[in-house]
């Protein structure tokens, strides 16, 4: 199996890698297909987060109520706290995305392929 058949297969098991007579070739195929499973592990459960997060902040804002009440500085605040713990990457802008993205797929079972 070549490097490039590897990378387009969907399905990465590393118990579906067919051995060879080359050895370091399929210690190789191995070490491939753990990194490509932990990247995609990674991404869902980002992406997993990153909903939640929006799903939080919704309902920080609504407050139990149908519509938000704005003026509450509540992305603001969330973004100075996120930033001081986790560093970059929890500005204004990308918290108002999170939330986009939760207000865009309210339903988790959206954002999961079948």
């Amino acid at each position: 199996m070549g490097k490039n058949e590897f990378y387009e297969k969907k399905d990465v098991s590393l118990l579906n890698i067919k051995e060879t007579t080359d050895y370091i070739n399929d210690i190789s195929n191995i070490l491939h297909a753990a990194r490509k499973y932990v990247a995609s592990s990674v991404n869902t459960a980002m992406v997993q987060a990153y909903w939640l997060i929006g799903k939080r902040i919704v309902m920080q804002e609504q407050n139990g109520n149908d519509r938000a009440e704005y003026g509450k500085q509540i992305i603001e605040k969330l973004s100075d706290a996120l930033t001081k713990e986790f560093g970059k990457g929890f500005d204004e802008r990308n918290l108002r995305y999170i939330r986009q993205f939760y207000n865009v797929f309210p339903k988790w079972n959206a954002c999961v392929p079948n």
